[in-house]
């Protein structure tokens, strides 16, 4: 059976030791792929906003 995790972070670092949280606790057979994605828009001040974001397919 196939799972399906989903990390959503304001900050690269914070997505990336979540990811790396994740993948520790998973074997090599289990992981399948990972898409990674990063959003970007401007708040009702101007200010730049950031969305980093992955899922990770797996077998559970």
């Amino acid at each position: 059976m196939y799972k399906v995790a989903v990390f959503d972070e304001e900050h690269e670092k914070d997505l990336e030791r979540k990811i790396n949280t994740f993948l520790a606790g998973i074997s090599e057979n289990q992981f399948v792929e990972i898409q990674y994605d990063v959003a970007v828009l401007c708040d009702e001040t101007g200010e730049q906003v950031y969305c980093f974001s992955a899922m990770i397919l797996y077998k559970k």
